[in-house]
């Protein structure tokens, strides 16, 4: 597949390695401030974005960039029908906006909060665990993530996917908190607590706290290899899906959906 990369930081560059590894061509690196990306682009120019990725006849379009961009990046792009992984995290609140943009224009595009297989696998040790313990009211359940002092946004998407899977496997918690508590938590407050400093690799831990003692389950991310190998499986899935009527265009879609 003809792979276009739109942002070409640190992830962009290890989604190219693993791309080519994978015998695909990426035909395109589109970038605001990377010098050795194949196409600068000034800040905002959406425009510019597409007229680069339709001049290097991609067939599949990876976003990594920042969630400050995102939306205008997803926006201009979606309307050119190419499959789009999306990697970009920060935009949850976004999603039903965009899911109704999909239809609109029939730009079909997936995203996750995490890429990682490891990490989805995660989730779904977390989910049966706090299914496990709703049923120990002694024990409560909290969640932290720490990540390097690049990371834009807090916190993270995978924070967030976690938090959310603690709550489908126990019906006691129905609120996340991510400030910090100025007075006693209700019972019902699930707090997700964030990180960022130095070069922290990406780290998630659950907490199930009870007076006896404490479980706590941990992902830590090693490099961004994972994540970067996650996004171009999702590209050919999406595609090869979207081609043999698995999946209908004009939708916004997830992790689940695909694998």
């Amino acid at each position: 597949m003809k792979i276009a990369l739109v942002g070409y930081g640190k992830m962009g560059h290890m989604i190219e390695i693993c791309a080519k590894r994978a015998g695909h061509e990426v035909v395109a690196t589109i970038d605001t401030f990377a010098d050795d990306a194949s196409v600068k682009v000034a800040n905002g120019d959406s425009a510019a974005i597409v007229r680069a990725v339709k001049s290097s006849c991609a067939e599949g379009i990876i976003e990594f960039t920042h969630p400050s961009a995102v939306i205008e990046n997803v926006k201009a792009l979606l309307p050119l029908g190419l499959p789009l992984v999306v990697g970009t995290t920060g935009w949850n609140d976004k999603h039903e906006e965009i899911s109704a943009y999909a239809k609109e224009v029939g730009g079909t595009l997936m995203t996750a909060g995490n890429f990682s297989i490891g990490v989805n696998m995660f989730y779904k040790i977390v989910e049966e665990a706090a299914k496990i313990m709703a049923d120990y009211p002694q024990y409560d359940v909290a969640t932290w993530e720490a990540h390097h002092n690049q990371k834009a946004d807090s916190p993270s998407g995978t924070a967030l996917e976690i938090a959310r899977r603690v709550m489908l496997g126990n019906k006691n918690k129905t609120e996340i908190v991510t400030d910090a508590f100025h007075e006693r938590p209700k019972s019902n407050q699930l707090h997700v607590s964030s990180t960022r400093c130095g070069n922290i690799p990406g780290t998630h831990k659950v907490f199930f706290d009870g007076t006896a003692d404490t479980i706590e389950l941990t992902h830590t991310a090693r490099s961004r290899e994972g994540f970067a190998e996650g996004a171009v499986k999702s590209l050919e899935v999406l595609s090869n899906k979207l081609k043999n009527g698995e999946l209908s265009r004009g939708k916004l879609y997830g992790w689940s959906d695909l694998f």
